[in-house]
C-alpha cells in the first residue's frame, strides 16, 4: 500500500488474461473520477491513449542494458566476436549484429583482440507524458524484442506519481498488463487497491484466481467485477464463489454490449458514446464505489 495516507490512492486495474475489457472499462471510468492522473502499465501493448486522445506534452527515450557496436576502422574482420557469440547474432561476412538476436551480454567486445566493439546503451523504448480532457496520461512504447518492461513500468509509475503529487491528485487510475508476470508486479507496487476485471470462461476463471493470489502475496486489496457476465451465467456463478472463498469484493456484472466494438473503432470511452446504456449506469456505480474503497 502506499505510505502517503494524504495523498493521491493508487487504484491499478488488472486481468488474469488479455481480452477481458480492461482498457475499455479503464478508459470509461477515467470519464467519470475527478481529479485523476492515468498510466498505462501495459508497455508492451500500449493502448489506452487511443480512447483519450492525448496531447503529448513530453517524450522520453527509456534506455535498459547495452548492445555492441562494431568500429569499421579497427576491425580486422579476424571473426572472433563471430565464433564466441553463443546467440549467433553477428553476421560472419557483414559483421552486422542482428539487434533481435542480441542479448548485450558483451562477450563479443571482451574478446576481441583489437577492441574494436564497444558497449553502449540500449535505447529500447520510450514514455511520454500527455495531457487528455479527463487529466494527465503517461505511457509508454516498448520497442519490438526489447525486455525489462518491468522497469519501464516503474518509470511511468513513477512519471504519474509526479504529476498526482503536482496536481494535487485525488487518485491515480493504472491501467495494468494482462497476466502476473513481472509488469504486473511492478504496477501493483505501492498501489492501494487492485481493480480485477474477470471474464466468464474458464481460462478466465483459471488466471483470475493466478492474479488474486498475487494480490494477496503482496497484500494488495482488491476488488472484481465480471464483464460480459450475462454471456456464461454458469461460470459467473464459479467466479463468484471463487471471489467468496478468496474474501475479495465483489463490485458488480457487467453485461455483454454491442456498443462496445463502436465506440472503440470510434475511439472514445464508452460511456460517451453510450451514456444511457446498461454498462454505463453499471459502471457509474462502480465509479462511485471505487472512489470511496
Amino acid at each position: 500500500m502506499s505510505d502517503n495516507k494524504n495523498g493521491p490512492r493508487e487504484i491499478v486495474i488488472l486481468s488474469g488474461k488479455g481480452g477481458t475489457g480492461k482498457t475499455t472499462i479503464t478508459a470509461s471510468l477515467a470519464t467519470m473520477m475527478d481529479k485523476i492522473v492515468m498510466a498505462d502499465c501495459d508497455v508492451d501493448a500500449s493502448n489506452l491513449y487511443m480512447l483519450l486522445s492525448p496531447k503529448v506534452m513530453r517524450e522520453q527515450d527509456f534506455f535498459m542494458g547495452v548492445r555492441p557496436e562494431i568500429s569499421r576502422q579497427e576491425c580486422t574482420q579476424c571473426l572472433v566476436c563471430v565464433d564466441v557469440c553463443a546467440f549467433g547474432a553477428i553476421n560472419g561476412e557483414s559483421l552486422e549484429i542482428d539487434p533481435v538476436e542480441c542479448e548485450g551480454c558483451g562477450v563479443c567486445a571482451w574478446f576481441c583482440p583489437q577492441n574494436a566493439i564497444e558497449l553502449v546503451e540500449n535505447r529500447c523504448g520510450k514514455w511520454f507524458s500527455s495531457e487528455t480532457r479527463f487529466g494527465p496520461l503517461v505511457y509508454a512504447e516498448l520497442f519490438p524484442g526489447e525486455e525489462n518492461s518491468g522497469k519501464l513500468v516503474f518509470a511511468i509509475k513513477e512519471e504519474a506519481r509526479r504529476l498526482a503529487e503536482e496536481r494535487a491528485a485525488s487518485h491515480i487510475l493504472v491501467d495494468g498488463p494482462p497476466g502476473i508476470a513481472c509488469p504486473v508486479i511492478s504496477s501493483i507496487s505501492g498501489a492501494d487497491h487492485a481493480l480485477l476485471v474477470a471474464e466468464p470462461t474458464l481460462s478466465g476463471l483459471s488466471d483470475l484466481e493466478r492474479v488474486l493470489d498475487v494480490c494477496h502475496h503482496f497484500h494488495i486489496k482488491a476488488s472484481c467485477i465480471i464483464n460480459r457476465a450475462d454471456l456464461f451465467p454458469e461460470v459467473t456463478r464459479e467466479i463468484r464463489r471463487l471471489l467468496d472463498e478468496k474474501n475479495c469484493t465483489f463490485l458488480g456484472e457487467l453485461p455483454f454490449e454491442k456498443g462496445v466494438m463502436d465506440a472503440n473503432q470510434r475511439l472514445v470511452p464508452f460511456v460517451e458514446a453510450y451514456p444511457k446504456a446498461t454498462l454505463t449506469r453499471r459502471l457509474e456505480k462502480i465509479a462511485a464505489r471505487l472512489a470511496v474503497l
